[in-house]
């Protein structure tokens, strides 16, 4: 990296409301994810394995579990005025709530004053992703750009889920159009059916930055929104770079996951990610260990697979079973098992999430389901088998037959 003062900014002020019920007590940053994991470690991983040392986390709905995670988790240990710090929407300009993600920068200008940093790097926290910043950086630097959009290729048929960017042909490196979720986008020259479409990641001279978002908060026109609004500004001026995800390598990443990238805003998504990791070959890699994944690791035991009383063992097959579980002469098969989970003789977890704490009677069956932090299942009982009784219970049944329960509910 060249020699240039750092400065993260991870932005997690968002409600999540295509998350509920999982985001009904808790910011969409910290909905737990892979087992032993929160969404925001991701993006935390991937600054701090990149050498930032300065990061703050501007937070704003629900913040208490992700302000108390960021704060037992992220401790660096202060020397050279390391530190990553949840920073809450202050009212610094006025009695108001952060009103998009660019005025969340703004409010918090005093940050930047303090540091004095020479490049911000920006990003979400709610994206399943491996990447090393310090290739990005370099890339902007030498590009010259105020501004460098991290881009994922994507099929071209799914270009209207995306903000899609259109590169220059003339200069490569430069966007030409930001268009958000264009019906009609065309492919890249280099490969037709795909798109460029936004990581939500960006990489700012400081001082640029720092004028952009004053801009923007003198427009009464605008979302304050740094995807929609700070980007098509730089995008007219002619100031926006853009960085191709293939350019970046992560070490020990594998054929099979080194460009994976997934935006987990929805229930669908959430449980498509969750299923990339549980196969041998994941497309999703947790085992990486040259670039990490850290989170909180809780004083518990291993995971216990045991015999019932009528000797039925215990088996989980393509699944990710975590810290302090017992399972029970009981059967786990493409599913996620949160910490301290308890599985009781002959119940049946199929193609399921299952937060920490959760308890599933004996000869219960789960499948197709989420289930939040400290959900009971009775003995016998389903979810996710029959979507009408499922509804008539109050839990959230999606459009693709996944069922949430939300968290504390007992399932009779």
């Amino acid at each position: 990296m060249a020699s240039k003062k750092i400065f993260g900014i991870v932005l997690a002020g968002g409600e999540g409301k295509r998350l509920m019920p999982l985001t009904a007590d808790r910011a969409k940053p910290a909905v737990p994810f892979g087992g032993g994991y929160r969404l925001i470690d991701f993006a935390l991983s991937n600054l701090v394995n990149s050498g930032l040392r300065q990061i703050v986390v501007l937070t704003q709905y629900k913040s208490h579990s992700l302000d108390r995670h960021v704060s037992q988790t992220w401790r660096l240990s202060g020397l050279l005025g390391s530190y990553i710090a949840s920073v809450p929407a202050q009212q610094r300009l006025g009695k108001r709530w952060f009103a998009g993600s660019a005025d969340a920068i703004l409010q918090s200008l005093n940050l930047l004053r303090d540091e004095k940093p020479d490049i911000v790097v920006v990003v979400g926290a709610d994206h399943v992703y491996r990447m090393d910043f310090t290739q990005m950086i370099d890339a902007h630097i030498a590009s010259g750009a105020g501004a460098t959009v991290a881009a994922i290729r994507q099929p071209l048929s799914l270009a209207d889920q995306f903000g899609v960017i259109q590169i220059d042909e003339q200069n490569p490196d430069r966007i030409a159009a930001f268009l958000e979720k264009p019906k009609d986008a065309v492919g890249l020259a280099d490969s037709p059916d795909e798109i460029l479409a936004s990581m939500g990641n960006y990489v700012f001279d400081a001082d640029v930055l720092i004028e952009a978002v004053r801009r923007d908060g003198e427009r009464s026109d605008s979302n304050h929104d740094m995807g929609g609004d700070i980007i098509p500004d730089f995008v007219k001026r002619g100031e926006a770079g853009v960085y191709d995800l293939n350019r970046n390598h992560v070490p020990g990443s594998t054929d099979r996951d080194k460009f994976y990238w997934r935006d987990v805003g929805t229930i669908e998504s959430f449980f498509d990610a969750h299923q990339d990791l549980v196969s041998a070959l994941p497309v999703f890699n947790l085992y990486n260990r040259e670039w990490p994944i850290f989170s909180q690791q809780l004083n518990s035991p291993p995971a216990k697979f045991v015999r019932d009383a009528n000797n039925n063992v215990g088996t989980a097959i393509d699944s990710i079973v975590s810290l302090g579980c017992v399972v029970q002469g009981s059967h786990i098969e493409r599913s996620v098992l949160g910490p301290w989970s308890m599985i009781e003789s002959g119940a049946k977890i199929v193609n399921s999430v299952v937060f920490e704490r959760a308890h599933i009677g004996a000869g219960a069956t789960i499948s197709m389901a989420i289930l939040d932090k400290d959900v009971v299942v009775a003995p016998g009982a389903t979810v996710g088998v029959d979507h009408d009784l499922d509804r008539t219970r109050g839990f959230t049944v999606t459009d693709s037959g996944i069922t949430v329960v939300g968290k504390g509910v007992r399932v009779d």
